[in-house]
């Protein structure tokens, strides 16, 4: 019988995946990368190489600030004026050394910026996924180049470098570091020194090009902060490099050094903030002036901005400008699908700037060529709305060709090459408007589907298996009815509707007739629809939704949450005041206090994204630039991990159902998980602080790696399986009693049972407080404290749901006309009471609050990566990356799985089998009200997007947060199988079993 309701939510399940899979693929498509390689055999299109060899460093995270004289202020003494040979050398030889600063298009991550700096091309919002499964660069890029004009490429360091370009260095002279273990701070860079220099030491040597890419930095950001004293040593380091290699520098050698993207206040990026896109730029020419000493650009030509906190403007270019200005430099034919603009101070070798212009025009006949080739393409058309101004001032350039005034054409050509760049800008992301149609009918569908299932399991109450055995007949026909009548579909009309596939048309054929013959199923009849229905609107939910129509609501969601979750206990309050019962008073009141002030006291824990400054302040971490836990947190860390499973033995003491089961994972078995979770994270401290000193750094590593591992097999391989055999908390004991019995008769036989009042509930919560257990380890001390005082809110609000049960049975009783009946305890808990969604709401906005509250916001920044080296000390495959996703949505599956409780909770076993039917059908109804909750955010978000799809913050703050709600429908969905199917199936099987032979006579 289990298996009915759960095919149900499997149903549900699959009908949000298809749902999500057809906006997705509408919203974030990728853009079209052409093939096309420039050749220029004769050298007609590119300039004599200034430099016959150059040296590329890229330093990861290298933010502009950190080379320039001009820091903001007050400056930092841990990362400005550190590296300063760049700033001494542009002082001292101005027209050999220029220092710049590049805007990095986002998403700053490492693989998308490579393949901007060498293509010149864009990234789209998709790509940043492929940051972590990094593939080759199929576009004309300036190594290919390198490579078709026969160049030897030296590279060492980073090594996204050879998963983009897997064939385009010299073997001997290739030396790849894994870029990934954030942990470590100097293998990276110690092995592309001892690589680089003997490559700069050797005259003799064969390289034509060398790339190193050093990764400390970053690392550093990462995992300490910029504001960190590692921070100034690895920069110091740094410095002392660039001194070497310019040292051992040759005339003819161009040295080009570069930050790939920048890095936020706490040393993270991925983002669009300042601080993530502000990158630096250095280029310096020992031999050869690039800069004539009288040249006197024109200003039009010098775009300056003031970095954030400066007073000194400074010269700002287009990180992308960097490949069609190198290109040229060596010699090279500009990349095909370069939309950047060649810098001008380094083409300005003479006073009128002939070289420049020379390079400029060869820049605007790539730029056109590349256009006409897009336009030409099956992906032509996004260009339509752009051609004709794009037209206008290409003929523009035709006319002030012959115009005796220089700097008009100049003007033209730059506003051409700049304005492609703008209109490409904006077709960053294409969005197949059909797609993204299909997949909304699909969202709305699903959501009505759910919404009317929940109410018709509710209505239907015992009958309900019947129920869902034949509806379950009707979708699964449907679906396949559906599916055909999709082939239909895609073989009459996908000629005229861009994009549709034919699994597409599969896919929404089968989810929409089934969302269909499901609704239609479900419909209440009209006679019980009446004014007094608006009452049960879900209005916590509603304003939640809508919350998504305003940048300004969505950037700071964390605290409407917080207002609307604190709101959702006045209605218990009032319940609490008229309470019949003094006790009844006290608990409801007691226990909502309870809840509120663990959810206050969760909400002083937050991180602050870049559009909520300067109206937040960092409580996550220490500060907003020292990634480090608080020292409150820190001293508290391992009395909360023995205090929490001690607190939760209490609440089940109430029920007497601390036993069985419970008697053994809550002294014993959850404490060591807890204690040696936190133990992984106040070692880590110990360790990214440099506390005991370097010599202790090794056996540190060790010691928290064997936490984790042992906090992790402690629950999976221990925990689970003592519940999977004896999941029940329940203490049996009998006794013989001779009173009234006749000599030589046996006495009559009583038998006590304690926990039976919670023998539902309290099996399943050990379930629960096992997945807290694997969760725990993943999240930092804050995160974990968080994660207690979530605990404690959901055991609070049971009670008070549990009490408010029994405050509508005494109403109930009262309303009867038979006040007797209250003498008898199975009349105060009839069992006609339905779960309501006010008691699922809670719940639902609480799991959304744990996610801010441990750490995290809807930014690509607040991913906290250093979960991906909890169980090894570098990336291992598949670990790594299912830590930082157990880290990140954790959260909502935690407490998505409560879920189940509300129904399971303080539920007598008897009488059997009505009220195992009884606990299912409600454990059914809850698990939908958090799916339900959850599509009818994706829902509104999805709406959201697409309306304001062409909105300034669309990339900014709308779809990362229609990407978060759907990663969480996906989590939260699983969450509610694993319970309803693994949980309540396993509880409800053993109740069943144990209590159906004590039925009352």
């Amino acid at each position: 019988m289990a298996s009915k309701g759960l095919s149900l939510l499997l149903w549900v399940f699959f009908v949000h995946l298809a749902g999500i899979y057809l906006y997705t693929r509408g919203f974030l498509l990728t853009r079209l990368a052409l093939s096309d390689i420039s050749r220029c055999e004769d050298g007609a299109c590119t300039l004599p190489p200034t430099h016959k060899r150059a040296v590329v460093l890229v330093i990861d995270a290298l933010r502009f600030d950190f080379l320039t004289p001009h820091p903001p202020e007050p400056p930092s003494p841990y990362h400005h004026n550190v590296i300063v040979l760049p700033q001494e050398l542009t002082a001292a030889r101005p027209t050999h050394s220029f220092l710049f600063e590049m805007f990095s298009d986002p998403p700053t991550t490492t693989l998308q910026r490579l393949k901007g700096i060498t293509t010149g091309s864009l990234p789209t919002f998709i790509d940043m996924g492929s940051n972590f499964g990094g593939s080759s660069i199929n576009e004309d890029s300036f190594i290919g180049q390198l490579q078709l004009a026969g160049k030897k490429i030296a590279f060492m360091g980073d090594d996204t470098w050879t998963t983009v370009f897997p064939d385009s260095f010299e073997p001997n002279m290739t030396f790849p570091y894994d870029s990934f273990n954030v942990e470590d701070l100097h293998t990276v860079d110690e092995g592309v020194i001892e690589h680089l220099f003997p490559l700069l030491q050797d005259k003799s040597a064969s390289w034509d090009v060398i790339i190193g890419h050093f990764l400390g930095m970053d690392h550093v950001g990462h995992r300490l902060g910029p504001d960190h004293p590692t921070m100034k040593v690895k920069q110091k380091q740094m410095d002392d490099v660039l001194r070497r290699v310019v040292e051992l520098l040759d005339d003819d050698t161009l040295l080009v050094l570069l930050g790939d993207h920048g890095m936020d206040r706490k040393g993270d990026h991925g983002g669009d903030g300042d601080h993530e896109t502000s990158a630096a730029l250095w280029v310096y020419s020992k031999g050869p002036q690039l800069l004539h000493p009288k040249a006197d650009i024109p200003s039009y030509l010098l775009t300056t901005r003031f970095f954030p906190g400066a007073t000194v403007e400074n010269r700002h270019i287009q990180q992308i400008d960097l490949a069609p200005t190198l290109s040229l430099l060596l010699g090279l034919p500009i990349p095909f699908n370069n939309l950047g603009t060649v810098i001008p101070e380094l083409f300005w070798h003479d006073k009128a700037g002939t070289d420049y212009t020379r390079a400029l025009n060869f820049n605007v006949q790539q730029v056109k060529r590349y256009l006409d080739t897009y336009r030409a393409s099956a992906s032509g058309g996004e260009l339509d709305s752009a051609c004709d101004e794009l037209e206008q001032l290409w003929e523009a350039i035709a006319h002030k060709t012959g115009d005796k005034s220089q700097g008009t054409q100049w003007i033209a050509m730059k506003a051409y090459t700049r304005q492609a760049l703008a209109v490409c800008r904006m077709l960053w992301a294409q969005f197949n408007v059909s797609l993204m149609t299909l997949g909304l009918v699909l969202l709305v569908t699903g959501t009505v589907a759910g919404a009317l299932l929940y109410v018709k399991l509710g209505a239907l109450q015992d009958k309900w298996e019947s129920w869902v055995a034949e509806v379950r007949r009707w979708y699964i026909s449907s679906a396949i009815s559906g599916a055909f009548l999709g082939f239909v579909a895609y073989m009459t009309v996908s000629r005229y509707i861009k994009g549709f596939g034919f699994f597409d048309a599969l896919l929404f054929g089968s989810a929409l007739a089934s969302s269909l013959v499901v609704i239609s199923s479900s419909l209440p009849p009209l006679s019980s629809l009446s004014p007094r229905s608006l009452t049960s609107i879900p209005l916590p939910l509603l304003l939640h939704a809508l919350a998504f129509a305003s940048n300004s609501y969505t950037v700071w969601e964390d605290r409407v949450v917080n207002f609307l979750l604190l709101s959702t206990i006045a209605p218990s309050a009032l319940v609490g005041l008229t309470a019949p019962t003094a006790r009844l008073r006290a608990r409801i009141l007691g226990f909502s206090a309870l809840f509120a002030a663990c959810v206050r006291a969760m909400a002083a824990s937050t991180v602050c994204r870049e559009e909520q400054q300067p109206f937040c302040r960092v409580t996550f971490f220490a500060s907003s630039s020292l990634p480090s836990p608080p020292p409150l947190v820190l001293a508290l860390a391992l009395p909360v991990a023995v205090a929490l499973p001690w607190g939760t033995k209490r609440f089940l003491r109430i029920s007497q159902s601390d036993k069985g089961t419970a008697a053994i994972v809550l002294p014993w078995i959850l404490p060591g998980t807890l204690l040696l979770g936190s133990a992984f994270w106040v070692l880590e401290h110990l360790d990214s602080s440099d506390a005991l000193g370097p010599e202790w750094a090794g056996t540190l590593r060790w010691v928290r790696t064997l936490c984790a591992r042992v906090a992790f097999g402690d629950v999976l391989f221990l925990g689970y399986a003592l519940w999977w055999l004896v999941p029940l908390c329940l203490k049996i004991s009998t006794e013989t009693k001779a009173n009234g019995a006749r000599p030589g008769q046996a006495g009559k036989r009583e038998v006590t049972v304690l926990g039976f009042a919670n023998a539902y509930g309290a099996p399943y919560l050990i379930f629960w407080c096992l997945f807290l257990g694997v969760l725990y380890p993943t999240t930092q001390l804050t995160g974990q404290f968080v994660l207690a005082l979530a605990t404690i809110a959901i055991l609070a609000h049971l009670e008070v749901v549990d009490s408010i049960r029994d405050v509508r049975g005494l109403e109930a009783v009262f309303a009867s006309g038979n006040p007797s009946a209250i003498l008898q305890p199975e009349s105060l808990r009839p069992t006609n009471l339905p779960l309501r969604f006010s008691e699922i709401t809670p719940l639902a906005l609480l799991a959304v609050h744990t996610f801010f509250a441990t750490g995290h916001q809807a930014t690509i920044p607040s991913i906290q990566w250093k979960a991906a080296f909890v169980l090894t000390p570098t990336l291992t495959y598949p670990f790594s990356p299912l830590l930082v996703i157990l880290n990140t949505f954790g959260p909502h599956f935690l407490i998505a799985l409560a879920a189940p409780l509300l129904a399971l909770w303080n539920v007598a076993p008897l009488p059997q089998p009505g009220a195992d039917i009884k606990i299912r059908a409600d454990a059914l109804r809850a698990g939908l009200g958090m799916m339900l909750y959850h599509a009818t955010l994706l829902l509104s978000s999805a709406i959201c997007s697409a309306w304001l799809r062409r909105h300034l913050m669309v990339w900014k703050i709308f779809a990362p947060r229609f990407m978060l709600s759907a990663v969480t429908v996906v989590v939260v969905d699983l969450a509610v199988l694993f319970g309803v199917g693994v949980g309540v199936g396993r509880v409800s099987e053993r109740v069943s079993k144990l209590f159906a032979a004590m039925n009352p006579k």
